[in-house]
C-alpha cells in the first residue's frame, strides 16, 4: 500500500464531499483533462456517497461544476481493481510482479471490453491511476 498525497485543492474537495454525503473519502483525484473528480470512498460506504437515487453525487457535481466518479476501497488490489472498473464485469484479475514493477492482467468478456476502456480511454486510465496510487501497481493490461 502506498502513501496517497493530496494538493489543497483535493482536500478541499474531500472536506466539501464528505460534508454533502456524509460517506468518508480516502482519496480525491482532480481530473482537469477529462473534467471530473473521483473519489475513492471507505468500504461499505457507496450507497452513501452517491444517495437515494443518486441525490448526493448530483448535488456534489452541481456545486463544483464537474463530472464526479466515486470508487469503492477494498483492501485487497484486485477487488478495488474492479470496483474501480465498475459497472463492467471483471472475470478475473492477476497481479504480478515483473522487472518494471507490478502489473495487473485483467480479463473480461469480449463484449464488456469498451465498457472496461471508456470514451478515449477513461476508464481504464482512471483504474490505472488509482491502483499505481494505492497499490503501486504500474500498469493494467486487458486480456
Amino acid at each position: 500500500m502506498s502513501e496517497v498525497k493530496l494538493s489543497s485543492d483535493e482536500i478541499r474537495y474531500i472536506a466539501l464531499f464528505e460534508s454533502l454525503t456524509g460517506a468518508g473519502a480516502r482519496d480525491c483525484y482532480v481530473d482537469d483533462e477529462n473534467d471530473r473528480v473521483i473519489f475513492v470512498v471507505n468500504q461499505g460506504e457507496m450507497g452513501l456517497a452517491i444517495g437515494k437515487g443518486g441525490r448526493n453525487i448530483k448535488r456534489f457535481r452541481e456545486t463544483v461544476g464537474k463530472r464526479v466518479e466515486v470508487v469503492e476501497y477494498a483492501e485487497e488490489p484486485e477487488a478495488f481493481i474492479k470496483n474501480a472498473l465498475s459497472p463492467a464485469e471483471v472475470e478475473e484479475v492477476d497481479i504480478t510482479n515483473g522487472e518494471e514493477g507490478k502489473k495487473a492482467e485483467i480479463d473480461v468478456k469480449e463484449s464488456k471490453k469498451g465498457l472496461v476502456i471508456g470514451k478515449n480511454g477513461r476508464n481504464i486510465e482512471k483504474a490505472k491511476l488509482l491502483a499505481d496510487r494505492h497499490y503501486n501497481i504500474n500498469d493494467i493490461i486487458l486480456l
